[in-house]
This record gives structure tokens, C-alpha cells and sequence, in this order.
């Protein structure tokens, strides 16, 4: 699977990840991406901090940033790159996506051409 960070969006995850670097029991965090059934598009990104992987989660290292993938939402997710941007009106992750058809207008949700992808299902 290729998912790939850019150096912006790599240095401001491993800033989040600096701030809580280990959890109890020593465990090294890394950030979970997925893709939901929602959003004004179809589908929604997910990105959360965790410091392990669910037991069918793709794992990548990007740098110094270990990404954990859902494996149903790896198909929508091939491909895409994510970016940090940092403006006046909007700031946050930017992804670009091949495998979108469409996305709306605050970037967040996507959605494919026939919405019936091996990944979850849209609306």
C-alpha cells in the first residue's frame, strides 16, 4: 500500500505524538488513518493517535511517523497523499486523493465513482 506524508503534515504529526510519546506500558504512538461511511461527499478521513495497531491494520512508516490503516479503508486510501497547510482561512490536513471522484468543499470528505469500492460502503 503506498500512502505517503508530506514533510509539513510528517512534522506537525510528530509534534502531536511528541506531546503524549509513549503510553503506559512504554508503547511507542502512532496515528491511525481511516476512511468512514459519511461526510457531505460519501466518505470522511479519520485520523487518531494510538499506540497500537488493531489486530488487521496495515502498518507504514513514513519517516518517523509509524501510520496504522485500516484495512477495509486501505483501498480508498491507496495512493493518497497528505499534506499540512497553514493559511489564514484554513488551516489542518489536506489529503489528495486519486481514488476520488469528487470531494467537497472543505476537503474532509470524498467520494468514489460508483461507491462500491472493497472498502466501507457510502451513503
Amino acid at each position: 500500500m503506498t500512502l505517503t506524508l508530506t514533510e509539513k503534515a510528517e512534522f506537525r504529526l510528530r509534534a502531536f505524538l511528541a506531546s503524549s510519546a509513549a503510553d503506559a506500558n512504554g508503547n511507542t504512538k502512532g496515528i491511525r488513518i481511516s476512511v468512514k461511511d459519511g461526510g457531505c461527499s460519501g466518505y470522511e478521513y479519520g485520523m487518531d493517535i494510538t499506540s497500537k495497531p488493531k489486530p488487521d491494520d496495515l502498518v507504514i512508516e513514513q519517516g518517523k511517523v509509524t501510520l496504522y490503516v485500516d484495512a477495509k479503508s486501505a483501498p480508498l486510501l491507496e495512493g493518497v497523499v497528505i499534506d499540512f497547510v497553514d493559511g489564514v482561512m484554513d488551516s489542518g490536513f489536506k489529503f489528495t486523493n486519486p481514488n476520488a471522484t469528487d470531494t467537497c468543499g472543505c476537503g474532509k470528505s470524498f467520494k468514489t465513482s460508483d461507491c462500491n469500492s472493497p472498502g466501507v460502503p457510502c451513503n
